[in-house]
């Protein structure tokens, strides 16, 4: 976050949660403490790569916490910090808005999908 002059609440928000991944983090810890390989099988769709610079900027910014238990296998597991739990209390407002216009929401990607394609 190099930016550290906002104009409202919603910029600030945005600077922490930005991108496809991190809510997705954000609200699979909110129910419950994962290891590296549940949040990434409970997400899906992610690369190894982007989920670790994820988790590394949300552990950065105090959004979450890493525990290595320094053991062999590796056993490290994420949860939220308070910080970030208020975070995802936020967020659990726009996912019940999502769920309750998902159709809508979904029909709006189609027609989008079908411009692109049609230009």
């Amino acid at each position: 976050m190099a930016n550290n002059s906002f104009n409202c609440g919603l910029e600030a928000a945005l600077a922490v949660i930005g991108g496809k991944w991190k809510p997705l983090v954000l609200f699979n810890l909110a129910q419950n403490v994962h290891r590296y390989g549940e949040l990434r099988r409970a997400i899906g769709g992610v690369t190894d790569k982007v989920l670790i610079q994820q988790l590394k900027e949300l552990e950065r910014d105090e959004i979450i916490a890493r525990v290595d238990f320094h053991e062999i296998p590796p056993k490290v597991e994420y949860s939220l910090t308070p910080f970030g739990q208020s975070l995802a209390t936020a967020l659990g407002t726009l996912c019940q808005w999502g769920t309750e216009h998902m159709q809508a929401v979904e029909r709006i990607a189609e027609r989008r999908t079908s411009a692109l394609a049609q230009s």
